[in-house]
């Protein structure tokens, strides 16, 4: 192991970009721990090890922290990947169905954060880092309780680096476009939202740029470059050419134009 080289406990890697983060970043010689609720019913990991953990279980989160310290006797990085989608229109979405998606994809991040920055601030040394999305940037149709979760994220982290700059604990979050992973068929869709011919028309292009999408192996090699970094920047924006013009476009193009494209793009109309 070099001297380089990290503990790492990234959140969400039964699949796609935690999984292909966890692989990645554990061959470049970094010590990595993995999470799943449910482990048992993955193969077994490739050069990482994996944790039951539910990020909406206070007691399930520090169990695993627990683990780590106790074998590794420290915790160098958190990334925060845990997440689910779901889809259809506002009015289709239940409150419980959008409770449960702020519960893990923002409260799960908020957990795991408090639960390891008396760890990081101890060592006194410590790097977070939150997978947020283009959907964190851009509000997008019919994924609106999604986009709520990572414009939540977004404004999280922003917050925190402003809160953590006089310690030697860094934030830090990555923000992607669309990339091939088993997000697209565990996406959750209400049932009456296939009544939407403006929803399928939508949902039709969504995930035809997933299923295009980048390798996530992309994501694991900027967390690794990020690692490496001694005074990282606050976002990266990582995916296909266009999205991450869309991104600088959404700060530069009146609202109404940038909407007017981006609704195009989605087939609103």
């Amino acid at each position: 192991m070099s001297d380089n080289s990290k503990v790492i406990l990234i959140t969400g890697t039964s699949s796609g970009i935690g999984k292909a983060s966890s692989e990645y970043l554990a061959q470049q010689g970094h010590t990595v721990f993995g999470t799943s609720r449910y482990p048992g019913s993955y193969p077994k990991p490739d050069g990482y090890t994996i944790l039951q953990m539910d990020v909406t279980d206070d007691t399930s989160i520090q169990n695993a922290i627990n683990q780590i310290i106790e074998n590794e006797g420290k915790l160098d990085v958190l990334i925060n990947n845990a997440g689910f989608g779901i889809a259809g229109a506002i009015e289709h979405t239940s409150i419980d169905k959008a409770k449960e998606q702020f519960e893990t994809n923002f409260f799960g991040t908020v957990r795991l954060i408090k639960s390891v920055l008396p760890i990081m601030r101890k060592q006194d040394a410590g790097l977070i880092i939150n997978i947020s999305s283009i959907g964190g940037i851009i509000g997008l149709p019919y994924q609106s309780m999604y986009s709520a979760s990572k414009f939540a994220i977004e404004g999280l982290t922003e917050s925190l680096y402003k809160e953590l700059h006089s310690s030697k604990v860094q934030i830090t979050m990555i923000e992607p476009g669309d990339f091939k992973t088993s997000f697209t068929e565990k996406r959750e869709i209400p049932k009456n939202a296939n009544q939407s011919k403006a929803f399928q028309n939508t949902l039709q292009v969504i995930e035809n740029d997933e299923n295009t999408g980048q390798n996530p192996i992309l994501i694991g090699k900027l967390i690794n470059k990020i690692i490496n970094k001694s005074n990282p920047r606050l976002r990266y924006t990582v995916g296909a050419f266009d999205q991450k013009l869309a991104a600088l476009l959404k700060r530069l193009l009146p609202n109404r134009f940038f909407d007017w494209i981006i609704m195009k793009h989605y087939k609103v109309f």
